[in-house]
């Protein structure tokens, strides 16, 4: 049943659905399984990196960018560019500065 519909990081996906885990669906631990072979990030840095990187205040990223940003966690300027190409997002310089300093104490 859908609750809510907002974009969220993997990590955060986790968190959810560890809690659903009680059922013990089968669909719901290949998801979990899935998931934890990919996220390194705890839900609870996911959530304070989504919350860093909202308050750089760049008005050009929304939180579909920021959930991707905190799945992927880019290295450098060209694996960010990658992660937005398509998203008509034009980031300068000084906003890729940010978000990779965010992401970098989160790595």
């Amino acid at each position: 049943m859908i609750k809510n519909k907002e974009e969220i990081s993997l990590a955060e996906v986790k968190a959810l659905l560890a809690k659903e885990d009680e059922d013990e669906s089968k669909q719901i631990k290949d998801i979990l399984a899935h998931i934890k072979k990919f996220v390194d990030l705890s839900p609870e840095k996911a959530k304070k990196m989504k919350e860093e990187l909202k308050e750089l205040d760049i008005i050009k990223i929304g939180n579909r960018h920021i959930a991707k940003i905190i799945d992927l966690l880019p290295d450098d300027a060209e694996s960010l560019r990658k992660i937005l190409s398509g998203e008509e997002v034009s980031l300068d310089e000084n906003e890729i500065n940010k978000i990779l300093e965010v992401v970098k104490k989160y790595k």
